[in-house]
């Protein structure tokens, strides 16, 4: 067997009850996106959008993984991609682990808790 012969369970759509995805419906992005953007310097480079910063946080206190781990878990799962609210597939992501660093820098991991909770209560 190939990978171009293997189906993914999901054939091209993503379960509700996946608790990633139940856990993007429950964020609320947009309030958090007000926070996030009164860290940055009005004028400055376009910042990577705050879902994607809280995201890899969440992901990165769930898993208790690494800057470069959360980059590759990202990669690996349209699970993970669709909660960053990404809108397909990619094997390239417009983030690395240095970036994710920065991410940990800026959103204490206070501010992550309450969504890690949320994401572990989901069964």
């Amino acid at each position: 067997m190939s990978i171009y012969d293997y189906l993914p369970p999901y054939h091209g759509e993503l379960s509700g009850r996946n608790r990633w995805v139940q856990l993007a419906a429950a964020i609320d992005w947009d309030h958090f996106e007000k926070s996030y953007s009164t860290l940055f310097a009005p004028g400055g480079k376009a910042a990577i959008p705050a879902r994607i910063a809280l995201g890899c946080r969440v992901i990165q206190m769930h898993y208790r993984a690494s800057d470069r781990e959360v980059v590759a878990l990202v990669r690996e799962s349209p699970y993970l991609q669709y909660f960053l609210g990404m809108e397909t597939f990619s094997d390239q992501l417009p983030f690395s682990a240095r970036t994710v660093a920065r991410f940990r820098e800026r959103i204490p991991d206070r501010a992550v808790r309450p969504a890690v909770r949320l994401l572990r209560s989901f069964r």
